[in-house]
């Protein structure tokens, strides 16, 4: 059982402070849990599903007003007396480390297990597969520096405890919309070498994205650089074609200026004696 002292700790205080943004039944949150609940609905359709770690109910009360037998169960007194007067009867104060009482098509622990000593967690890891064959599990690996966070891990240890009990990633199933860490774990008793091939071909899929990705960025990365050092030179070719421009202003405007004193001159001869004799004799000739 998780100590009385670390029960105190998720007080109306930590849900006013510890969750990011105040946690509370408002639109954000409420939006945010019947996000989650219809991804539950259209893609795993449980008949019944525990919350393990539901705080003030919020995806409890998504899950049923969507059809689901929901329940939920949390260690914080505080959290369990402000949910939602519809869910009185559905909700109630315990450990996710000690027996469920039943079994459930589904069972949900969302951002619950970090928080937990971590032989309590795993106590709570092997609960949940002795009372469901499908787990959607998330457990933050960052944030140390939460005061409530004591058993903060990477992915890989928790699937190496659902496997423990038989349990593997469903590597098909995307359960980002919960955490970008999110899996579901489900029951599986193929041969081991099937599982091997889900996961190798999961793990391909996800190579091969990457290398083409870091690929790609490496390829924008040079666009980038071409396109920079085109932007530095321009300062310089700019100057040199202003330049240039002004000196062909200048050429011009000299030429304009001898045709302008040739076609003077050229009036001047028409209009000059010589050619006045010239015309005078042509005439009379």
């Amino acid at each position: 059982m998780t100590s009385p002292e670390t029960h105190a700790l998720f007080d109306s205080h930590y849900y006013a402070t510890g969750c990011g943004m105040p946690y509370r039944r408002d639109a954000a949150w409420m939006a945010f849990f019947g996000g989650v609940a219809d991804h539950i609905v259209a893609e795993i359709a449980p008949v019944s599903a525990l919350d393990a770690g539901c705080a003030i109910g919020l995806l409890v009360e998504q899950l049923r007003a969507r059809g689901v037998a929901a329940e939920g169960l949390d260690i914080s007194e505080y959290a369990i007396g402000s949910a939602h007067e519809s869910l009185r009867g559905h909700v109630r104060v315990g450990s996710a480390a000690v027996s469920l009482g039943q079994r459930y098509d589904l069972i949900v622990c969302i951002e619950v297990l970090e928080h937990m000593p971590r032989a309590e967690a795993e106590a709570a890891v092997a609960n949940f597969c002795a009372h469901s064959d499908d787990v959607l599990f998330s457990s933050s690996p960052l944030d140390h520096k939460e005061a409530t966070h004591f058993n903060v891990n990477p992915p890989e240890y928790w699937a190496y405890l659902f496997a423990q009990h038989g349990f593997f990633r469903d590597v098909d199933f995307d359960a980002s919309f919960l955490t970008p860490w999110a899996a579901r774990f489900r029951r599986r008793a193929e041969p081991t070498a099937r599982i091997v091939r889900d996961y190798e071909r999961r793990f391909w899929d996800l190579w091969r994205a990457n290398t083409d990705l870091r690929q790609l960025a490496l390829e924008q990365r040079q666009q980038i650089a071409a396109a920079e050092a085109r932007a530095t030179a321009l300062p310089a070719n700019a100057a040199e074609t202003s330049a240039y421009a002004r000196r062909l202003e200048r050429e011009l405007a000299a030429r304009d200026a001898q045709i302008a004193a040739m076609a003077d001159l050229l009036r001047r001869i028409e209009n000059g004696r010589l050619m006045r004799i010239l015309r005078a004799l042509r005439r009379n000739r």
